[in-house]
């Protein structure tokens, strides 16, 4: 894959970091099929590292994209602005953990986040790498989700989690 495919597939697939290309390929179509690819920046090498910072400080001063404050996947609907859960349109009492939680999994869906990602996201403090304190979260979720067979919150086995849609 190239740089441009790679660009395109974060963008299909809603991913809204801000992207530049670095690239030696100085072709007017090769810089218009990138920027059209959703790269919000395209830089032909060689440039100058001054060059490349300020590039980044104005892509980074750019507007973000506006979050929604309500997600609905599958046959979840999760309204962070009222801080409530729905399965089926049955409201599903939870920890506020376990919203954080299962906010971050949905705001990250069909990708696989590890424990230490989920963990530098919702707590305050660093554990211990062997802590099941995450797992213990995603057990209490799934059976307020009634997720038992895991179709929803799937579980990667020796990566992480992923909330499927």
């Amino acid at each position: 894959k190239d740089g441009i495919q790679i660009c395109r597939e974060a963008r299909d697939a809603n991913i809204t970091t801000p992207i530049i290309i670095l690239t030696a390929r100085d072709g007017k179509n090769e810089i218009i099929d990138g920027l059209n690819a959703g790269a919000d920046d395209y830089v032909v090498k060689p440039f100058s590292f001054e060059v490349l910072l300020a590039r980044i400080r104005a892509v980074l001063r750019r507007p973000q994209a506006v979050i929604p404050a309500e997600l609905k996947l599958a046959n979840i609907k999760l309204d962070a602005t009222a801080r409530k859960v729905y399965r089926d349109d049955q409201e599903i009492k939870l920890t506020l953990k376990e919203f954080g939680l299962l906010e971050y999994l949905m705001r990250h869906v069909n990708q696989v986040v590890n424990r230490e990602q989920i963990i530098s996201n919702l707590w305050d403090f660093a554990f211990d790498s062997f802590s099941n304190v995450v797992d213990v979260h995603i057990n209490n979720l799934r059976k307020k989700l009634n997720d038992k067979n895991g179709k929803i919150l799937e579980t990667v086995r020796g990566i992480g989690y992923r909330f499927k849609n």
